[in-house]
């Protein structure tokens, strides 16, 4: 990479490096790890160590962890459990419609409702005595397993390069759900 990608600007290597670990953290869920800083090797690992590899596509595979780490987020914000509006109204921010195909992240609903509850990531229920019927997210066993809402605030506050008192009612609540063991 730079001696055919930066060739010119080899001495800003670590800002650009920076720079683009941080939208594959944001968009694809990756992190970018150094194994050798004398040679510059690196190695890509999923965000927050969970197992699920995230990949979709027609013929082009792209991991989507980093959408699921915004969910996960999402949830734990809503106090541990989300409505399908407000998931929705979020992810549209991202650029992520309900039932319309997304470039990197395929059909969302079916990748939300179907993929991310049969993998255990999340847990999709009908709103109890709900007229008509409404939906909400919480957090699936393998979520649970796997992470912790402290490493979901920790790694989105890594790539928003906010502090955790930004957050307060959040940081306060995964800080003690950590204590707790959660």
């Amino acid at each position: 990479m730079l001696s055919m990608v930066i060739k010119e600007h080899q001495g800003h290597f670590p800002e650009i490096v920076d720079a683009a670990s941080e939208c594959m953290q944001l968009v694809f869920g990756i992190d970018v790890k150094e194994v050798n800083p004398r040679t510059h090797t690196y190695v890509l690992v999923t965000t927050l160590g969970l197992t699920y590899d995230g990949m979709v596509g027609d013929g082009h595979r792209f991991p989507n962890t980093g959408l699921l780490v915004a969910v996960l987020w999402l949830i734990a914000t809503e106090g541990d459990c989300a409505s399908e509006e407000e998931i929705w109204k979020a992810l549209h921010v991202r650029g992520v419609h309900d039932w319309k195909e997304h470039c990197i992240y395929g059909e969302p609903r079916e990748l939300l409702t179907k993929v991310w509850v049969q993998e255990q990531y999340l847990d999709y229920r009908q709103v109890p005595n709900s007229q008509p019927a409404r939906y909400e997210f919480l957090w699936g066993p393998r979520a649970h397993a796997e992470t912790t809402k402290l490493k979901v605030l920790d790694f989105l506050l890594r790539v928003y390069k906010r502090v955790p008192n930004s957050i307060p009612s959040l940081s306060e609540e995964a800080m003690s759900g950590e204590e707790e063991g959660t």
